[in-house]
């Protein structure tokens, strides 16, 4: 189906010096276009749970010489990052394949320093899906499968411990093709959530 999360380096904001991760970050696009932002002082880190792609990344790197960048192996849900050790966060159409959600926004608060943000691009959906879509391979494939519904979604980072959660954008699918079954259920959200400083937790 192509649904696309967009990018979210383009609205993280990223400042020169801060140190990024990129969590599911593939072969390392997002994290090439945030090194390039946070430049030689700053660094950029993609965790992802393939050896894979893990290669791919670091070839990519070295093709293109970028020395501000690390690939991790790991999982989203148990992140191989010290607490507190990162600026910002971001994640591209990935959360949603993860099948404990909460875990991963719990993380992604772990390894966030106070004040931090979390900026992600994902798919989530307007209504419980049928069973059938939900069990379908394919529809896992398209970033489908596993997407929760809206409000649980934002619940989630709620729980996790975020504050000041704001939908930055979104987008409701309505495409010729789609099944008259997820048609207008599917929607691509961009999300920003930020991490409180020490003095200011309740």
């Amino acid at each position: 189906m192509g649904l696309g999360c967009g990018n979210p380096v383009a609205l993280a904001r990223l400042k020169k010096g801060q140190t990024v991760l990129d969590l599911g970050s593939g072969g390392g696009i997002d994290v090439f276009l945030a090194a390039n932002k946070v430049g030689e002082k700053g660094k950029v880190i993609g965790v992802d749970m393939t050896q894979e792609m893990i290669r791919k990344a670091e070839e990519n790197a070295k093709k293109g010489g970028y020395k501000n960048v690390e690939f991790r192996s790991g999982e989203i849900e148990r992140l191989p990052l010290e607490d507190e050790s990162v600026d910002v966060i971001i994640s591209n159409c990935v959360i949603n394949l993860s099948p404990d959600k909460r875990r991963v926004f719990m993380e992604a608060y772990r390894v966030l320093k106070p004040e931090g943000k979390m900026m992600i691009s994902d798919i989530v959906t307007d209504k419980e899906l049928p069973l059938e879509i939900r069990e379908s391979f394919s529809a896992w494939a398209d970033c489908i499968g596993g997407a929760l519904v809206k409000r649980d979604y934002l619940h989630a980072i709620k729980q996790a411990g975020f504050k000041d959660i704001k939908i930055m954008d979104e987008k409701v699918f309505l495409e010729e093709g789609m099944s008259e079954k997820i048609k207008g259920k599917i929607i691509s959200i961009k999300v920003e959530a930020k991490k409180q400083g020490k003095g200011n937790r309740e």
